[in-house]
């Protein structure tokens, strides 16, 4: 399976670690930033980097030929219709809640503030709206009292969706596709990002 990875900061080197280990093939890194730690790592694995022309939108140039899927992990640029086009399976990220509640880019912090007791993460299709794409994979955690956002994504949510996404791609290794179930709207929420 031919990946292209979409991403930065240490969640994205740490996906690109995950899938150096599982049998998959990184033909391309796309990052925002030529100086982020990722597009560092994979220029030390050999794995070919392309700066975003648009650090908010990704374009099917960018996306390398004959991707089979693409990941995003830790990005916060759309991934256009073009370039989803140019990959065989499209494209899935991992959000960490259980979507469709808390979408948007302080899904840990709203977990927080809303006192949600349980938190989790989602594997989701990459859609037109932001995280509003169908679910490949989901799971949950329980949230300690007194926890904040950064302590809740280092010991449960960031290693949840490492879990999911292998799982996602072995799934789609066997079934030459990726699970689907439409998110249920009437659950959704949308939060303004916290200030």
């Amino acid at each position: 399976m031919r990946i292209t990875l979409v991403g930065s900061r240490h969640f994205g080197v740490t996906t690109l670690n995950m899938l150096r280990e599982h049998s998959v093939s990184i033909v391309r890194v796309v990052v925002a930033d030529a100086e982020d730690r990722l597009a560092a790592t994979a220029e030390a694995a050999g794995i070919e980097v392309v700066v975003q022309a648009n650090p908010r939108l990704v374009v099917a140039s960018e996306i390398a030929p004959d991707t089979d899927l693409i990941i995003t992990a830790h990005s916060h640029a759309r991934i256009g219709k073009d370039a989803l086009a140019a990959s065989r399976l499209g494209g899935i990220g991992y959000h960490p809640s259980l979507l469709p509640r808390h979408r948007g880019k302080a899904a840990v912090e709203w977990t927080i503030k809303e006192g949600d007791p349980i938190a989790g993460g989602t594997i989701y299709h990459l859609a037109d709206r932001m995280d509003a794409g169908a679910i490949a994979a989901q799971d949950w955690c329980f949230v300690k009292k007194g926890e904040t956002a950064r302590e809740l994504w280092e010991r449960a949510l960031a290693p949840l969706g490492l879990k999911l996404l292998a799982d996602v791609i072995d799934y789609a290794k066997v079934h030459k596709a990726l699970p689907s179930k439409v998110q249920d709207e009437q659950f959704a929420t949308s939060a303004p990002s916290l200030s």
